[in-house]
């Protein structure tokens, strides 16, 4: 009369897989590969990121020093005309 609570209805062409938690190992080779990993992995993206942040730090500065420069009074508009 009806079926178990873990199988109440049947779905078909889905496939789930599950591991219990008991035979999973959380961290797994952690120590001994994660910093080699870490190292591989920015060296391969290290080209593409760092470009743009050079290029928008300079823009960044060049920016605010020409917002600090056009606050100033400029000394010619203040001499007399003789």
């Amino acid at each position: 009369m009806g079926r178990e609570f873990g199988n109440l209805i049947r779905v078909r062409h889905i496939i789930s897989y599950s591991l219990s938690p008991f035979e999973q190992r959380a961290f797994a080779d952690y120590f001994t590969r994660s910093i080699s990993n870490m190292l591989r992995r920015t060296q391969g993206s290290i080209l593409r990121v760092v470009p743009p942040f050079i290029a928008f730090y300079f823009l960044y500065t060049w920016g605010n020093q020409e917002f600090e420069n056009s606050k100033r009074k400029k000394p010619m508009d203040f001499e007399e005309n003789k």
